[in-house]
């Protein structure tokens, strides 16, 4: 299998020259291509309609943050041929202040991941039809999955029962979080455990 993919990543890149940056092959067997930010339309349209691959099932697309890195994000689209039985994993390095071309005309299923990865990071998507945050409520700031993202200082929404009314709230961390016990119960605890009470009376 791993030859297959191998032969088919050098393939890829030989019909798309200058496109492919790097492949190999991961360890759960899918095949990994880099591809350059302005080419990923055109590989994912090769890949869907290329008859030999018809990579024609997306699967996902999201982002990891690289604060340190130069291209500070990295895209990451999942594809699945239901027709070979193979799965492709596309990556692209993408600057903070970069836009990525979106792939909806080619993958409609594209749309609602695109919103994602942009609320969540903050990726921008040239192309897209209705890019808006699709998590996070209306008018909240910043980008939650963002590694420089404070987890303290936002506001947070929610349905107070008392009060019969949307409230909102800053956002804390509750203490009793931190102090949580974490020792196994069949390490070592030094407690009894509810229900272990009876056990020692019989």
């Amino acid at each position: 299998m791993s030859n297959t993919l191998t032969d088919l990543g050098e393939l890829i890149a030989t019909k798309l020259p200058g496109a492919i940056t790097a492949s190999g092959v991961s360890d759960f067997g899918e095949l990994v291509l880099n591809v350059k930010l302005e080419k990923i339309t055109n590989v994912v349209e090769f890949l869907k309609s290329n008859s030999a691959m018809r990579f024609s099932t997306l699967i996902d697309i999201t982002a990891i943050d690289y604060p340190s890195r130069e291209n500070r994000f990295e895209m990451v689209y999942h594809f699945l041929s239901m027709y070979t039985n193979l799965r492709i994993r596309l990556k692209l390095q993408v600057p903070e202040d970069g836009m990525v071309p979106s792939i909806c005309e080619i993958h409609p299923g594209a749309n609602w991941f695109e919103r994602e990865v942009f609320d969540m990071y903050g990726v921008l998507f040239s192309g897209h039809p209705d890019l808006r945050r699709i998590l996070t409520d209306y008018g909240f700031r910043g980008h939650p999955l963002r590694k420089d993202f404070p987890t303290t200082g936002y506001t947070e929404l929610r349905y107070d029962e008392v009060s019969k009314r949307v409230v909102y709230e800053p956002v804390t961390l509750t203490q009793e979080y931190r102090q949580f016990d974490f020792m196994s119960p069949w390490e070592g605890a030094q407690y009894i455990l509810p229900g272990d009470d009876k056990a020692e009376a019989k």
